[in-house]
């Protein structure tokens, strides 16, 4: 997509110069500009889309001066944050967007403080609105932030606020407000931003520790006394019997970075299609190494070593999934 020239504003085209000039010499500019200058360029930045090089080159005329050559610009909103998070501190980007202060109705601005929340969170709220209000919602975050956001949400559905973003034109005001408040008070309320995910991950780790039937009984006891926020504990289970359960891609990802002595080590006494299923989601050589150590006597290995090993890799696979490099099937079986 593509931004007309004539339809450009005076901000964006400054703001599209200073992409073009990268970040050492737009960095080095930035200091003369004043506060409501730079508020105006980031502002214009985020509306910015890609720019074809020969309007790009009558920008630059116009501003009587020759900054840029090549290709048009893309994404110049993530350019504009890179130049200004280097140029500037987080204090005074904050200051500059007015984060952290209240605006005229006398209410923290939603935008800024939304991208602070935790993207399942925001996921979670999306989904039981309308994908227009959730593709009105994204388009008002950071790019980094929004993608965050999306890839909380599941295929089918995230397709669906993809296509109403691509369409989508100017948002009225009045759409805005109603979704700003459905946030505040759903997703940015005190209650609703209470951070649990300590406790669930103190909860999780102790559980972790169990074995598989006692950790279940102990989660059956706490939906028996209906206790809150059990989803965000299961995200979190995770033990070694756990791992054919993970589908081939997340298997991969997991064992990818193990060590073939941690792997080996693992799978010492492991059932046969536990072995099967390791073993088929690393290397051949790695795999050839693996069989060669477990088809020999392992005299002086303890249980003990076996057992840790075993819970090192399942907490790598909690690890990675709290990064979003894999998915539980814990939370599979939750969505």
């Amino acid at each position: 997509m593509t931004t007309p020239l004539a339809n450009l504003t005076r901000a964006q085209k400054a703001a599209a110069i200073l992409v073009a000039m990268g970040k050492p010499s737009a960095s080095r500019l930035l200091k003369f500009f004043k506060q409501e200058e730079l508020k105006a360029l980031i502002e214009a930045a985020r509306l910015l889309r890609t720019i074809p090089q020969a309007d790009l080159e009558q920008i630059v005329e116009e501003f009587e001066a020759e900054f840029a050559e090549g290709a048009g610009l893309l994404d110049s909103a993530e350019d504009m944050n890179a130049i200004l998070n280097e140029s500037l501190t987080p204090e005074e980007v904050n200051a500059i967007m007015g984060r952290g202060r209240k605006g005229p109705d006398g209410l923290v601005p939603v935008w800024p403080e939304l991208e602070k929340v935790d993207p399942g969170r925001i996921g979670a709220f999306m989904t039981t609105e309308h994908p227009q209000i959730s593709a009105v919602i994204l388009s008002k975050l950071a790019p980094t932030a929004a993608a965050k956001v999306l890839l909380t949400i599941e295929k089918p559905v995230r397709g669906e606020i993809i296509r109403r973003m691509m369409a989508l034109g100017t948002v009225p005001e009045a759409a805005t407000r109603i979704a700003e408040n459905q946030l505040r008070s759903r997703v940015l309320s005190d209650r609703a931003t209470r951070d649990i995910s300590a406790g669930q991950n103190r909860v999780a780790s102790l559980l972790n520790e169990m074995d598989k039937e006692q950790a279940e009984e102990v989660m059956a006891d706490l939906e028996a006394q209906g206790t809150a926020d059990l989803d965000g504990i299961r995200a979190r289970l995770f033990s070694f019997d756990d791992v054919v359960l993970l589908s081939q891609k997340a298997r991969v990802a997991l064992f990818d970075g193990l060590s073939t002595e941690l792997v080996t080590m693992c799978l010492r006494g492991a059932a046969p299609d536990m072995v099967e299923a390791v073993l088929s989601s690393i290397s051949v050589r790695s795999r050839r190494m693996v069989e060669s150590e477990l088809g020999q006597e392992f005299d002086g290995v303890s249980m003990a070593d076996v057992v840790a090993a075993r819970r090192t890799v399942a907490s790598t696979a909690i690890r990675m999934s709290l990064e979003g490099a894999l998915e539980l099937p814990s939370a599979q079986n939750a969505a």
